[in-house]
């Protein structure tokens, strides 16, 4: 058999340019499809290194005020500037050059630093017109309410999350212990090597047992199904046994008596709230959890740890009963528990939350614009009306008494959540003026003791702040 030499080089030839059309169309991909993410990705050393020769966009409040910005140094290179230190940092983040990026300096690098701009792509051409700055992020936030949510939550470590519930518009997010991102290269030992992990933004990645702030969301779910009703009395004589060798205990073993539903809220009846959980059962105690979203991602911009459920399938009565106060293998964000306050003052429905409102470039063009839209409606406007009502009788006559503001009422729900690394947190979250609400407000205090005691008086200087 003889060798075809021709017709093998054709083969050989169709092989290469086969091959050399794939090359071209996975360049070509990666270019079209895949090249501004690459450009502003924050470990792309080569676009970092360049991006340090073109003034970063500044990050601005709601009002105009600069929360970071660049200035010009003697080598003609950029470093960044937090006029308000600490209090912005988890938020805002920090564009450092040995630390890398974080918070919306890194989420929104691309569009800060301009590595976005259609007119990148042209590469060295583009230095032809001069450098192109970044773009300016203008944020939901307002200065003066961040600074008084960080100054309220004082020495404690914790975190507090102020949001519009009417649109999802994020009015602070504070996290503490905090950080100086101005002074990053000196404390970065320092920092990394706490005991007290003042990188953890715990707004949105710290996990926590809520206590006894889901028990709106038990009342709301046993309203619903018709397993009670406002009138319904139950009586509490301070522990609820379970099975043969388990008890739910009241706090300080406590009884309450004999109490109807709004009055059990006031008073966070444990015993009451725990009945609940076990005649809801484990279906529908999980279809609740599901409702109100703690299954799904709130969007990855918020960088949020997963909430952590129990596998309800699998719970003993006891850990039902448990669920049903807010303990047990549950932990969630106070992002998240913000969420659940705004969505009773909302008429039931929970708006996506949102920090960043527009992206103006360095001429004033807004280039994009971000506008508020719905995420779920977990709760029926009737029933978030009842709901509510009960949040204000636990702070005008119960728990939350003090979260009261002379002239505007409050509603709200204390928690004090039981854990086994110390104290127990504190909670609060709610709503105000609770007949028109304007903000909502989840504080949570690490190891702080009682709802009602250390998270309440946070809560209440926020709303007062913002409302009068």
């Amino acid at each position: 058999m003889r060798n075809d030499i021709p017709a093998n080089l054709r083969r050989v030839a169709l092989i290469l340019t086969g091959l050399l059309a794939i090359l071209f169309l996975y360049i070509s991909f990666i270019q079209i499809f895949e090249g501004n993410q690459l450009t502003a990705h924050p470990l792309n050393r080569r676009a970092t290194e360049a991006a340090r020769r073109v003034p970063r966009g500044e990050i601005l409040d709601r009002h105009g005020d600069k929360l970071a910005y660049s200035e010009r140094d003697s080598e003609g290179t950029y470093h960044r500037e937090y006029p308000y230190g600490a209090i912005f940092a988890h938020l805002v983040g920090y564009d450092n050059p040995k630390y890398g990026k974080a918070g919306l300096e890194g989420t929104f690098n691309g569009e800060l630093s301009g590595l976005t701009h259609p007119e990148r792509h042209l590469g060295a051409i583009v230095r032809l017109w001069g450098p192109i700055p970044g773009n300016h992020l203008v944020l939901t936030v307002d200065r003066a309410l961040q600074q008084a949510a960080y100054q309220a939550l004082g020495g404690h470590r914790g975190a507090v999350v102020v949001i519009d519930p009417r649109t999802g518009a994020i009015l602070a997010m504070v996290s503490k212990p905090a950080f100086n991102p101005n002074t990053l290269d000196r404390d970065w030992e320092k920092i990394t090597s706490s005991a007290d992990s003042p990188l953890l933004n715990r707004a949105t990645q710290g996990l926590y047992p809520p206590g006894s702030t889901v028990k709106i969301m038990i009342a709301e779910a046993a309203l619903r199904e018709k397993i009670t009703d406002i009138n319904k009395v139950f009586k509490c004589d301070g522990k609820l046994k379970i099975g043969p060798d388990y008890v739910l205990n009241e706090a300080s073993l406590r009884a309450h008596g004999r109490v109807n539903l709004e009055e059990a809220l006031a008073v966070s009846c444990n015993v009451t709230f725990g009945s609940l959980a076990l005649e809801l059962g484990r279906t529908r105690m999980a279809n609740l959890f599901e409702r109100y979203g703690f299954t799904r991602s709130i969007g990855e911009e918020w960088q949020e740890s997963p909430v952590r459920l129990p596998v309800f399938s699998r719970l003993g009565d006891g850990d039902l009963a448990q669920t049903g106060i807010g303990q047990g293998s549950l932990l969630v964000t106070p992002l998240r528990m913000a969420l659940i306050a705004a969505a009773f003052a909302n008429n039931g429905k929970i708006m996506k939350p949102y920090v960043v409102e527009k992206i103006v470039a360095a001429d004033g063009t807004v280039i994009n614009e971000f506008k508020p839209s719905e995420w779920l409606t977990p709760v029926e406007p009737n029933l978030a009306k009842v709901v509510g009502q009960m949040m204000v009788t636990v702070v005008a006559e119960g728990t939350g008494s003090a979260a009261r503001i002379g002239g505007i009422k409050v509603a709200g729900k204390t928690g004090t959540a039981e854990n086994p690394h110390g104290a127990p947190h504190a909670w609060f979250i709610g709503y105000a003026p609770a007949d028109n609400p304007e903000i909502a407000v989840a504080v949570l205090v690490e190891n702080g003791g009682a709802g009602g005691e250390v998270a309440a008086p946070i809560a209440r200087q926020i709303i007062a702040h913002q409302l009068y």
